[in-house]
């Protein structure tokens, strides 16, 4: 009989050939046949058959007692089968703690406020979910960082600016439009005509794309579309983050520009309108990951693909929403 501490104590060394012919040995007990075994290993069935052979030669007692059509498990060969299914079991459990590992402890992330409000934060919980033992903390602002210094994995940007030495993933573009809430959209008869923004208190995010000026993205947008507004003569608003801007916007003190990814929520809950819903204009700047790690750092390359992998099925969303409200 095989006795399964003797075989261990008394045969030290298995080389790799052997490893190989135990592989081998596996599927055939696993699915009872050298045909299909031959399929899994991408073999021919006759080497798998003098595979089997040659093992039994070597550990000295049948593995397989063969008939017919069929084959079936000596005594020492369902032995050996269990202690092989163990083994197995912890190696695979053994790799996947190691690999686990990998995607365990904190992950700082650093982003704009508004992207980190209007965004990321209302889905981080879909993240959690997938990497329960990550960590996640996050912080906002509106300057560079020095990844080093303050110690940030990866940082979330809304610039058109090159970071050299570092780790780029381009997330998404953007695009703006304006938008205030339906009554001050129905007030000031936004819809009937654009003149009407003359009369308007115009809300900027001043810090938009750190450009000279205080109405970047509103200077650009009317610029682009041929609008004649100069904002020094008109009633203006002014934010340090246009999450703060919608939220005025919302509240009925004035329109501000808004960015899609940020407002679509609050565009589909009417809490805001688009007054001028074909004149969006595509930024310059983008949304961007940047990192330091080199590719190194797993949890990095987790939270980018599931960026990724989101955003990738909100575009999916958006133009299916779009299709069907052009057939209303």
């Amino acid at each position: 009989m095989f006795d399964d501490d003797r075989f261990i104590t008394t045969n030290r060394l298995i080389s790799g050939y052997q490893l190989a012919k135990f592989h081998t040995f596996e599927a055939v007990a696993r699915y009872n046949s050298f045909m299909r075994a031959a399929e899994e290993l991408c073999i021919t069935p006759s080497a798998v058959s003098h595979q089997i052979n040659k093992l039994e030669e070597e550990l000295n007692f049948k593995l397989f007692n063969r008939f017919h059509r069929r084959i079936e498990l000596t005594p020492d060969g369902e032995n050996l089968f269990n202690i092989l299914k163990k083994s197995l079991s912890i190696l695979n459990k053994e790799i996947f703690e190691i690999k686990s590992q990998e995607l365990i402890g904190p992950l700082t992330i650093y982003s704009r406020p508004s992207f980190a409000q209007g965004w990321l934060v209302p889905r981080i919980s879909e993240f959690n979910k997938k990497h329960p033992y990550i960590i996640l903390n996050i912080l906002t602002g509106n300057e560079i960082i020095n990844f080093d210094r303050h110690r940030i994995d990866l940082a979330i940007y809304f610039d058109d600016l090159e970071y050299n030495d570092l780790d780029v993933y381009h997330l998404m573009n953007e695009t703006i439009v304006p938008v205030c809430s339906p009554q001050y959209a129905e007030y000031h008869q936004l819809t009937e005509n654009i003149e009407n923004l003359k009369n308007c208190l115009i809300i900027h995010d001043n810090q938009a794309w750190g450009y000279d000026t205080n109405f970047d993205e509103w200077q650009s947008w009317v610029k682009h579309f041929n609008i004649d507004l100069d904002f020094e003569d008109l009633p203006t608003m002014l934010f340090d983050r246009s999450d703060l801007a919608i939220v005025a916007a919302i509240n009925h003190s004035g329109i501000a520009m808004g960015r899609k990814h940020i407002i679509n929520k609050y565009v589909e809950s009417k809490e805001l309108v688009t007054p001028f819903p074909n004149m969006t204009l595509t930024c310059k700047q983008r949304y961007y990951v940047v990192s330091a790690s080199k590719g190194r750092n797993p949890k990095v390359k987790a939270f980018v693909r599931w960026l990724k992998e989101n955003l990738a099925e909100q575009s999916v969303e958006n133009a299916i929403s779009n299709l069907a409200k052009t057939k209303e």
